[in-house]
């Protein structure tokens, strides 16, 4: 103890700093529980399935403290698997793809609608996607008649897409609502301006991490959020089986980089913009 001060003196100093911390993190932080994260970019595609179980996967998603999950697979049986385990977590999307390696393909291939409309009838869904689409392939047969069965189905639309796609989208239906995954790989100066263009577009961060260092916001994502903070989500991107190991470290060093950012901003990254994003959707499963 520093000469000259009595334990009531420090006992006081080390609380008040400890409070001066405590403000800066988020309620659910504050409170002793991991911010709630809703990770907008999983998939539990017939690889995945055939390492870990329905449950075993449930649990991996409930140990990294998941308040929701968006769920897709190549193959719908992995997404359809997962939510029948865990129809509160788990938020099923239908990808196009019956198979790893489809997603150069499927645009040109006829059966990828014979199998979107045949799922679509018997099951239920949230979203379509993730699916793989550029700018130059938006007006072909097969990404159309998907965009139009999303449509007739009340579907999110979650797009791994250059932003010539994402306006292709829109062009086709302008009330469309859109997920652009990683946010397209691209910085905030063409983010920014594409949330701008688009009210019904919002953005997942899977698999980007150049936006945080250290468990600090980079300033450019900074004012990124800041400009849009209603439109940002984040996402774990399980494309391979073997990050279905990583998804409580994401979820922790999401946490880490999000306590960097105000407690109100924090909250609508981890989860409260995904739950907005797909609020109008979630009536399809009462069906």
């Amino acid at each position: 103890m520093p000469a000259g001060r009595s334990p009531a003196i420090v006992s006081r100093r080390r609380f008040l700093a400890a409070s001066a911390v405590a403000a800066l993190l988020p309620p659910a932080a504050r409170a002793g529980a991991p911010l709630p994260i809703f990770d907008a970019h999983i998939h539990f595609s017939h690889d995945a399935a055939e390492r870990f179980s329905a449950g075993e996967a449930v649990a991996i998603l409930e140990k990294a403290g998941l308040k929701r999950a968006l769920v897709s697979s190549s193959g719908d049986a992995g997404t359809r698997a997962l939510y029948a385990a865990a129809p509160g977590l788990v938020l099923p999307s239908l990808r196009p793809y019956r198979r790893r390696g489809e997603i150069r393909s499927w645009v040109d291939d006829p059966s990828a609608v014979d199998f979107l409309e045949d799922r679509l009838r018997r099951f239920r869904w949230v979203a379509v996607g993730e699916f793989h689409l550029f700018a130059s392939q938006t007006g072909k047969a097969v990404p159309r008649r998907m965009i139009e069965l999303a449509r007739q189905h009340n579907l999110l639309l979650h797009a791994h897409s250059d932003a010539g796609a994402v306006d292709g989208i829109f062009a086709q239906w302008p009330e469309a609502r859109v997920l652009w995954a990683h946010a397209g790989f691209v910085g905030p100066d063409v983010v920014g301006p594409m949330l701008g263009k688009h009210p019904n577009l919002w953005t997942d961060l899977a698999f980007r991490s150049e936006h945080a260092h250290e468990g600090r916001v980079e300033d450019d994502w900074r004012s990124l959020f800041a400009a849009y903070p209603d439109r940002v989500t984040v996402g774990t991107d399980t494309f391979t089986p073997e990050r279905w190991h990583y998804v409580a470290d994401h979820a922790d060093w999401t946490r880490e980089w999000l306590a960097d950012l105000p407690s109100g901003l924090a909250e609508k990254i981890a989860w409260r913009n995904g739950e907005a994003m797909i609020r109008p959707h979630l009536a399809n499963l009462r069906k």
